[in-house]
């Protein structure tokens, strides 16, 4: 894997009964990758439309979990790992919210020049059940042979 990659992260949102279905979220950003004592890293800014700045992301992949952090505009630690339930506080520009994350698959697939994750789980805010989530994430290298974000 080459320093330079680029990053597809897809999120979706089961709705509960009686709401409407939520739309996928997506986004494609070029980001930089490096590997320490075993775990992958993968850092990328995103800006926020409507506030200045920008938030650092940055996520840590290991065999068995995924971390993400976010440093900026928006503050967060989120930990994804499997039967367990991680709770923390992710603060906006508009206050901040106790979420919990239990996750009940982390799956992680990793060749030469990519790098899969799929996790799903349920999300709380403030002790509640909100929804049924899962993310998608595509790590892959720019120079690699087969590159396509599909």
């Amino acid at each position: 894997m080459t320093k330079d990659v680029l990053l597809r992260i897809s999120g979706l949102q089961f709705a509960a009964q009686g709401e409407e279905e939520a739309e996928p979220v997506e986004v494609i950003t070029a980001g930089d990758y490096y590997k320490k004592n075993g775990k992958h890293y993968i850092l990328y800014d995103e800006v926020m439309e409507g506030f200045e700045g920008s938030t650092r992301n940055i996520i840590k992949i290991t065999d068995d979990y995924l971390d993400i952090t976010k440093k900026g505009v928006s503050n967060v630690h989120m930990i994804f790992e499997k039967n367990k339930k991680n709770v923390s506080y992710y603060y906006t520009p508009f206050g901040s919210i106790l979420i919990g994350i239990d996750a009940k698959s982390v799956d992680i697939n990793e060749t030469d020049e990519n790098i899969d994750v799929k996790v799903k789980y349920n999300l709380e805010v403030n002790y509640e059940h909100l929804a049924d989530c899962s993310i998608t994430m595509n790590i892959k290298s720019k120079e690699a042979k087969d590159f396509s974000l599909s």
